[in-house]
C-alpha cells in the first residue's frame, strides 16, 4: 500500500511540474562559469527537477548501499553469537547435575 501511495503521489508531482513548465516558456538568461546563453523556462525548469531527481537518487542508492553493507555485517555477527550459545548450552548440559542424583549430603 506505501508503494502504491508514493507512486500516486510521485505521478501527481510530475504533473504538477509539467503544468508548470508548460505554463512558462519565454526564454530567460542562464549565467554559466564560463558564459551565458538564452534557454527557454520549460527546459530550465525541467533540467533542473531532473537534476534534483538524479541528485536524491544517487542519495538513496549510496544508502541502501550502505544499510546492506551493515545488515550483512549484523547477520554475520549474528550466526557468530548463535553459534558460539549453542557451543555454551553443549557445555552446559554436560556440567549441570541431573535433578534427580542425589550428591553426598543427601540433597538434590
Amino acid at each position: 500500500m506505501k508503494f502504491q501511495w508514493t507512486l500516486i503521489f510521485g505521478i501527481v508531482f510530475a504533473l504538477i511540474v509539467a503544468i508548470f513548465a508548460v505554463i512558462n516558456v519565454e526564454p530567460v538568461q542562464v549565467n554559466y562559469l564560463f558564459g551565458q546563453s538564452q534557454w527557454p523556462l520549460i527546459l530550465v525548469i525541467l533540467s533542473s527537477v531532473l537534476m534534483g531527481g538524479l541528485i536524491i537518487g544517487s542519495v538513496g542508492l549510496v544508502r541502501v548501499y550502505a544499510l546492506q553493507k551493515n545488515l550483512k555485517a549484523l547477520s554475520k555477527e549474528n550466526q557468530h553469537l548463535k553459534a558460539e550459545l549453542k557451543l555454551q548450552a553443549t557445555k552446559g548440559d554436560s556440567n549441570k547435575p541431573s535433578p534427580n542424583k542425589v550428591d553426598e549430603k543427601g540433597s538434590r
